[in-house]
């Protein structure tokens, strides 16, 4: 692909108002080239302060808990939530690693099965849609993956245009290209050339090509776009999830291209969607996401389920 298309560096980055983001790309690179242990240490120490100063993202996932465990007491979703809190920090340090860490770092640090299904769509000359979540191994994944195959990745780029720009080159060094997720044309052309692209299609973009199917139980703002790119591309649908494992291992799972996908029924699709996705999250609940906002768009006349965003304050006109 076009990597030309990816954010580029740019002079302005070397002016002072970039320099908190160097400081902080310095020190995703140090823990990045930390040993693994040390390394997750300290994403537990991040996860420790996120605990203590992200109230809102921490609010978020005890309503999102409390909503998808209704079964579980007061007590146990609490410590889902510091569990969740926990992963988010060693996400953190996790992603440092995967992106400016020592290209074998993480060999012989996994497992991974079904290698065979991706090798099946590919002999069949389709191009694959690896469909995943917002498990927060998302990066580390990744680069694990990367020892397997040559794959694309969607991205959201990030407010700050230093960070969007470090992030979008160390991505392209380990995979084959970065795909802006709202660049479609590219992503149905880089499918029917073949291509692999790990797509999540698990957040809610709003009402806009969305329609309600369950998460958990609960409706949920669900993109139809998955069946749509697997009828425009003809690609194969094929599940992978990353799970955290004790000792800094992780395990991968690659399920079986979905068969008689897309329907045609929308509605069947996105639930047939979403019900793989939490039963992959169900292994291991407190990997998941949860700090964001899930369920943000509600069906017409239904309450919001958050609280509502504080205002930023408007900087005065200078």
């Amino acid at each position: 692909m076009d990597k030309s298309k990816s954010p580029q560096f740019h002079r302005s980055f070397l002016k002072p108002r970039f320099w908190p983001t160097w400081l902080a790309l310095g020190f995703f690179w140090f823990i990045a080239q930390l040993p693994v242990a040390l390394n997750q240490a300290i994403g537990r120490f991040l996860g420790f302060l996120l605990y203590h100063l992200a109230h809102s993202r921490k609010r978020y996932a005890e309503i999102n808990i409390a909503l998808c465990f209704p079964e579980l007491d007061a007590a146990a979703q609490a410590k889902m939530v510091r569990g969740v809190i926990t992963s988010c920090g060693l996400s953190i340090a996790e992603t440092a690693m995967g992106l400016w860490g020592q290209e074998n770092k993480m060999r012989n640090r996994y497992t991974i099965t079904g290698l065979e299904h991706i090798e099946k769509a590919q002999a069949e000359g389709k191009g694959i849609l690896l469909c995943g979540s917002h498990l927060t191994t998302i990066d580390i994944s990744g680069r694990i993956m990367a020892y397997h195959v040559v794959a694309d990745v969607l991205y959201r780029p990030d407010p700050n245009p230093l960070m969007s720009y470090a992030i979008a080159s160390a991505r392209n060094r380990v995979n084959d290209g970065a795909i802006h997720r709202s660049d479609t044309r590219q992503l149905i052309k880089n499918l029917r050339a073949k291509h692999i692209v790990w797509y999540a299609p698990d957040q809610d973009y709003g009402p806009a090509h969305s329609i309600f199917a369950p998460f958990f139980g609960v409706p949920a703002a669900t993109v139809v776009a998955t069946s749509r790119i697997a009828k425009m591309s003809g690609c194969a649908v094929i599940p992978f999830f990353c799970f955290r494992e004790p000792k800094g291992r992780y395990r991968l799972e690659i399920h079986p291209a979905l068969d008689n996908f897309p329907s045609g029924d929308d509605l069947a699709d996105a639930t047939r969607v979403n019900k793989i996705i939490e039963d992959a999250v169900r292994q291991a609940p407190d990997q998941y996401l949860w700090v964001h906002r899930r369920f943000k768009t509600r069906p017409e006349g239904e309450p919001s389920l958050y609280p509502p965003k504080k205002k930023r304050k408007e900087r005065p006109q200078v």
